[in-house]
């Protein structure tokens, strides 16, 4: 068959450990067969971030911005031990932040259900999405050891050159001292993103923060959501039935648990992080949850919410064999074609990417899943096979679709 022409490349994001497996036999098997794949290719391996000094990180999301649709590959945030284990000049700071900073914008991430694997909660019967501000936080913090005796202050120099100054703490003891900010326009940003994705789904959206604790930085981010709702989008939700309901953190997490699902789940970086996980686990596994990064002007940047999955790409150095899930990788990569189709108006293109879709979800469903799904599944004649058969298995299911 004549494969399928691409007019505008896609940003491609190469990342670390298995996922960096999984993604050369995604391309190979599952794509380029089929299509005449344009990539913009930029490494975002830890060993050519350190030897690009993080540059080629902050490339790739210029060049997100020139094309308007990425795909990133699960990547590693260095810690102290990585920093050894790499030889690193630094401990480089994560790229999705980096990235995120740059493009703006809003992640949204949602459950991909297949039947045979239910939520561990038996009340969820429809799927939770995850919106998750993509700005500031602990994601673009400032920290400092501090010593014994020290005083650590926040120090604001406004524009007239007057200064706001307020004591955090005196320390009798050694400790550790972080520096958080936010912008308006970005929580802007954010709050409009939640509000358009919960018209477009025609769901309740959900919001929630700790401002009972954070009188101000968290308070500022409630007040803004009330302000834009009440001003722009109180009718719309009315007119459609739909409520906008915001609470505190740790009731949002007691109703989310005695909830039935359907609803957008709204939340500052680091919370949208955590309980993106949480969400994603809850109904099957964190290799089953599409992630995608929607800025303000319409750039797109798909990628798997979840890690590297050292503990396989380990297995896989020593050649022992891996059962490795690649569902969530293989629907970032149909979501950017998807997304490049639409944008090109490239039916052939985006129809294509859901093809693929469903045949990974057809593979599942027939009884053929990787080991973590395996363990999940009520499915009949369920099976477990390696990383390389499911990709293999799902190429079949694909080429009967195509046909």
């Amino acid at each position: 068959m004549e494969k399928i022409k691409m007019t505008t490349p896609i940003v491609e994001m190469d990342g670390d450990e298995m996922t960096r497996i999984i993604w050369k036999m995604i391309k190979d098997e599952l794509i380029c067969p089929f299509v005449d794949l344009k990539t913009e290719y930029y490494d975002l391996g830890l060993k050519n971030r350190n030897d690009t000094d993080d540059k080629v990180t902050v490339d790739s999301a210029n060049a997100t911005k020139k094309y308007g649709v990425a795909v990133k590959c699960a990547t590693i945030t260095p810690n102290a031990q990585r920093v050894e284990e790499y030889n690193l000049k630094k401990m480089w700071k994560s790229p999705n932040g980096t990235i995120r900073a740059i493009l703006d914008g809003t992640v949204f991430r949602a459950p991909i259900l297949v039947k045979g694997i239910d939520p561990y909660i038996p009340t969820w019967i429809s799927p939770i999405a995850i919106a998750r501000h993509a700005y500031g936080d602990i994601y673009k913090n400032t920290e400092l050891k501090v010593k014994k005796g020290a005083k650590a202050e926040i120090l604001v120099t406004n524009a007239d050159g007057s200064t706001e100054k307020a004591l955090i703490h005196e320390y009798k003891n050694d400790g550790v001292v972080m520096g958080m900010h936010n912008l308006d326009d970005s929580i802007s940003s954010f709050a409009r993103a939640c509000f358009n994705y919960a018209l477009d789904q025609k769901k309740d959206l959900w919001f929630s923060t700790k401002d009972t604790i954070s009188k101000i930085y968290d308070h500022r981010f409630k007040d803004i959501f009330a302000e834009i709702y009440n001003n722009e989008y109180k009718a719309k939700f009315e007119n459609l039935g739909i409520t906008y309901f915001y609470t505190l953190i740790d009731d949002a997490v007691a109703r989310v648990v005695r909830s039935n699902g359907g609803f957008i789940w709204a939340l500052k970086n680091y919370d949208g992080d955590v309980m993106s996980d949480m969400i994603a686990t809850a109904f099957g596994s964190l290799g089953m949850m599409t992630s995608v990064l929607v800025s303000p002007d319409g750039t797109y940047e798909y990628e798997a919410a979840h890690g590297t999955v050292t503990a396989h790409y380990y297995k896989h150095l020593r050649g022992e064999s891996t059962s490795t899930n690649s569902v969530a990788t293989i629907f970032a990569w149909t979501g950017a074609l998807n997304k490049r189709g639409e944008l090109d108006k490239n039916k052939e293109l985006s129809d294509f990417a859901k093809k693929l879709e469903k045949a990974t979800i057809n593979t599942i469903e027939s009884g053929i899943m990787t080991g973590d799904l395996y363990r999940l599944s009520k499915a009949e004649n369920k099976k477990a096979v390696d990383t390389e058969t499911f990709i293999a298995e799902i190429k079949k299911s694909l080429i009967n679709l195509i046909d």
